[in-house]
């Protein structure tokens, strides 16, 4: 049996039996370290992802009509029932030319106060305002007269598919993720607000991973979610392997009609979005979200001077850490045992972004610009050259 009708019987298989598309893993990809039951960012108890994916028309870009493909991202850390329930955080940035709102307060205070949206670059305000409203109308703050609130919306560009200046995205699209935020399985590649990137030379989007591991008595999990929307093709790395060189000749993305944008090669972003449930303090979640950077080099991300790389991480541990008025006591894990925590976030940010590659399709855009998915059949077989994956 030839590669390619292997590598679409899997893709038949994994759909009709599972409800979703092959993964990295499922197609031999090797990786290092322990999963979590879903290898999601949901397997950190209580965090809940939502989506509204904004897929219309074709053909010429008309601004404010399309074609339309974009999309929103919800993630809650404790869940959305919880309401007000803020988590240790942190941040960092590869490179700055991006947008998370929000962050400065982060740093500041050193908590993570509402839910994470991601979207396209040019939605960040509409979203932002929505989840203010949202707010308001379901009594976010638990009846206390709070004066201030900074949302946290991130973004990348989805310019070369996606009627950006026809700001497609609305309220309910804002509200449609949040309301459909959930545990359990996450859907990857063209969904949410990664409905219309592209990565390392293929079609991108949303993807997720985790790590499980033990220290002392105790098992902890890191769960990662990326929107990848970055790097050149010529530094796409697999298990190792040089992929993107040995794909160079095949089809990445066909532009019928140039867009109204100065994008190079190897811009775009990455929005990533690391959680855990271990009892770490706001300046230990620094250092993993400066650890997230070597699992992007590892696929290929060289940190772009038109790229947006901002990372986040935050803790579900020491639920009731945040108080206005007296003292509390809070858990935290010694600096000496930090280790795992760094390379199980590399891990898990290498595999999320392979994930996001994936599960993408190709798709049209605006003006008929196409990007493609990375080909299955030749991953595998660029693969087995190299050994990574057995005959």
């Amino acid at each position: 049996m030839k590669t390619t009708k292997v590598a679409l019987l899997i893709m038949f298989l994994f759909i009709q039996v599972y409800g979703q598309k092959p993964r990295a893993r499922d197609l031999g990809v090797p990786f290092y370290g322990k999963t979590g039951e879903l290898n999601a960012i949901t397997d950190v108890k209580g965090v809940e992802v939502g989506y509204s994916t904004i897929i219309s028309g074709e053909g010429e870009n008309i601004i404010g009509k399309g074609p339309v493909r974009t999309g929103v991202t919800a993630i809650f850390p404790r869940g959305k029932a919880n309401k007000f329930s803020p988590v240790f955080a942190n941040w960092y940035s590869l490179n700055g030319n991006g947008e998370m709102t929000g962050t400065t307060w982060i740093t500041e205070s050193g908590f993570l106060e509402t839910p994470i949206m991601i979207t396209n670059t040019n939605s960040v305000g509409v979203v932002r305002d929505a989840v203010l409203k949202w707010y308001v109308d379901t009594d976010w703050y638990k009846g206390e007269d709070w004066w201030y609130t900074y949302p946290v919306v991130a973004e990348t560009y989805d310019g070369f598919l996606n009627d950006i200046y026809g700001f497609h995205v609305k309220e309910k699209h804002v509200l449609e993720a949040i309301n459909k935020a959930s545990t359990g399985k996450i859907q990857e590649g063209n969904v949410g607000g990664g409905t219309g990137m592209m990565c390392l030379g293929f079609k991108g989007g949303t993807g997720t991973a985790s790590r499980q591991f033990k220290i002392a008595e105790s098992t902890y999990t890191i769960g990662v979610l990326v929107q990848a929307n970055f790097g050149a093709k010529f530094n796409l790395t697999i298990a190792g392997v040089p992929v993107g060189r040995e794909l160079m000749d095949t089809l990445n993305y066909e532009m019928k009609k140039p867009p109204k944008s100065n994008r190079q090669e190897g811009d775009g972003s990455i929005i990533v979005v690391v959680a855990t449930d271990a009892p770490l303090l706001p300046h230990q979640l620094k250092r993993i979200a400066q650890r997230v950077p070597i699992g992007i080099g590892n696929v290929g991300g060289r940190g772009s001077n038109g790229s947006g790389d901002i990372f986040i991480a935050f803790s579900t541990a020491n639920e009731n850490a945040f108080n206005r008025k007296e003292k509390v006591s809070i858990e935290s894990l010694p600096n000496d045992q930090m280790n795992w925590f760094f390379q199980s976030t590399v891990q898990a940010v290498e595999e999320a972004i392979i994930n996001a590659m994936i599960a993408a399709d190709d798709m049209k855009g605006i003006n008929d610009n196409k990007a493609y998915a990375i080909p299955h059949d030749l991953l595998i077989k660029t693969l087995k050259k190299y050994n990574r994956i057995k005959e």
